[in-house]
Parts: C-alpha cells; structure tokens; sequence
C-alpha cells in the first residue's frame, strides 16, 4: 500500500465507476457541496462504439467525448476523478470507525462516507471468430442504440436463444429484410409461424465466422460451405455485471432477466433510490440494470445521488440536535 497520507484522504462520497450513471451521480453531489471522489478504471462498455445515440443533445457523440465533458464538468464543481491503476477500486471495507475504506490496483487506499458503485457490466459475445473485432460497429444488439445507421439494410439475427424471436421481431422495425439463423437454437413452430407472418425468413445453419467486404460487414459464413449476407448481425451477449467491488463488500449478485429468460447478472438495489441491502451503500446504471440504455443509466446515477445527499443531510441533522441538546442540557 502507498503512503499513510494516502490512506488517510477521506470524501463524503466516492463514486466508483466513471461512465455516464457514476459522473452524473458524481456531478450531483459535487453541486450538492459534497467532497466526491469518482474511481474511473478507464473501461467504458460503449468503448468500442463509434458514436453514441438516443442521449438528448449529445446524440452521434463519440464516448469517449462524453465522458471527458463529464470529466469537466465534475472537476468544475471540485469533485477529484481519478483513473488508471489509481483509479481502479478492487476492493472496499467497512472501516472500523465508520464509513468504508476503498483499495485500488496501484496500492493506494481512500476513505468515504458513503459509496456509489457504478462498475457497469461486461457484455460477453457469442463465441464466433471475428465478432468482437466488429462488435459495436455492425455486430450489434440494441436497436434504439444502432438501428437507425443499418436501416432498410439486410439484418441476420444469430439465434442463441428463445429472446432471438423477440430480437427479430423487434429489429424488423428499422428493416424490411431481417433473417433469423438458427445457429444454436431452433424456433418452435408457433415462433416460425409469427416470423413468418412478418416477412422474417428462417435459415438453418451454424454460424462459422463473418466475411468483411471493405470495411464493412458482408455475411456471415455457414458450416458446409453455405453463406448468409448481411449487413448487420444482431447477437444476444450474456450481460455480466462487474461485481468485484460489491462482493468484496459482501453483496451478492443475482440473476438479470428478461421475459423469464436469464441474460446475465446484476446487483441487487432499490430501483428508485438505488440502495442496496449494505448501509452506506448505493448502487445506479448497468450494474443494477442490464438494459438500461445511457440516458437511463445517468438517470439512475442522478436518483442514487440525490438519496445518498438525503441521507448525508439525515446524519447530520441527527448529529446537530444531539449536539445540541447536549450543549443546552449542560447550560
């Protein structure tokens, strides 16, 4: 560990996570007048996206550009952003005379009164060779984040589960020409029969890896030397929430699911406060809620600020009447 100093820095609130849910909530608090410390690992799920969508007035933004406004605006209000190995927490503590004590990967160590862990997830693809290279570009799976830049474009959803149905029937909205391959998973006949009726064509074949003409996607290559083109391939990743923090916290993670099918992990925490089963303890944005899109996970960030502010204002009141009545009963 680094120096005793270092130890002994202590916020009212430190934010770990630095995308858009953990610096909203971060720039709340620094304007609420708190002492705030955001923790950035430099990790950011949209990373490999070019542009970001559907986030009022910073629509076709790049990432990256957002969180270094965000950045700014924070340090503006006196908040501290940290990142690299200083800024990635590992693990947290319950310190003994309250509060908690945050470790980072570079030995250092802070303490805060409360915590706003905003870790986000990891989105794990389906194994097939070249996808993660394009992944955010023309391998996508959120359509009101990509569906405008591949619309009336011919679409592939690669079948890995039931929710593949959905993801058709959803992504047909911006695409008249949208295929379901059943790769890993066949549709039950009721399923064909609505695709069907939509105009969505069904093709058997395991997927092997993705041809690429130009810069862009062409189709996807099939076991026996068939071939599906396409110029968007939807996939369904397993949303694994990165959950290092809170565990080492004790908070278990639970099952993230949608229409009854498991799609990942999330951190359990009250949807409108964003408090989790530890005092002291919030939790806001994709590690909460898998399918929140930007916008909604800064919300998320927003709502959990403000409830961590309340609480702050709660124990101080309760220690300025105790003080008070103490002074007045000793007059």
């Amino acid at each position: 560990m680094n120096n005793t100093a270092e130890t002994e820095r202590t916020f009212d609130v430190v934010v770990v996570g630095g995308g858009a849910a953990g610096l909203a909530g971060a720039l709340t608090l620094a304007r609420a007048r708190r002492s705030v410390l955001v923790l950035d690992s430099g990790s950011p799920r949209n990373a490999p996206a070019a542009h970001l969508h559907g986030y009022l007035g910073r629509d076709g933004a790049a990432p990256a550009e957002l969180l270094a406004v965000g950045r700014a605006e924070v340090a503006a209000y006196g908040g501290e952003v940290r990142s690299g190995a200083a800024g990635t927490a590992v693990a947290a503590d319950r310190a003994e005379e309250g509060g908690f004590l945050v470790r980072c990967r570079d030995g250092s160590a802070v303490r805060a009164g409360r915590l706003l862990l905003a870790t986000g997830l990891v989105d794990e693809l389906p194994e097939l060779p070249g996808l993660r290279e394009r992944w955010g570009r023309d391998v996508l799976h959120c359509p009101y984040c990509h569906g405008w830049e591949v619309r009336d474009r011919p679409v592939a959803v690669l079948a890995t589960g039931p929710l593949a149905v959905h993801q058709a029937q959803t992504w047909r909205n911006w695409s008249d020409r949208v295929t379901l391959l059943a790769h890993s998973w066949q549709p039950a006949p009721e399923d064909r029969e609505l695709l069907g009726a939509l105009g969505v064509a069904v093709v058997e074949g395991v997927a092997t890896g993705l041809t690429v003409d130009g810069d862009g996607l062409a189709g996807v290559t099939l076991a026996g030397g068939g071939s599906l083109a396409c110029r968007a391939l939807v996939v369904a990743p397993r949303f694994t929430a990165r959950a290092g923090v809170a565990a080492s916290l004790g908070l278990p993670v639970a099952a993230a699911e949608r229409d009854g099918v498991v799609v990942g992990s999330c951190l359990d925490a009250d949807p409108a406060t964003g408090a989790t089963a530890l005092r002291g303890v919030w939790a806001a944005g994709n590690l909460t809620s898998p399918l929140d899109q930007l916008a909604a996970a800064a919300a998320a960030g927003v709502r959990a600020a403000v409830a961590v502010n309340a609480d702050l204002i709660e124990e101080e009141t309760r220690l300025a009447l105790e003080a008070y009545r103490n002074g007045r009963g000793g007059a």
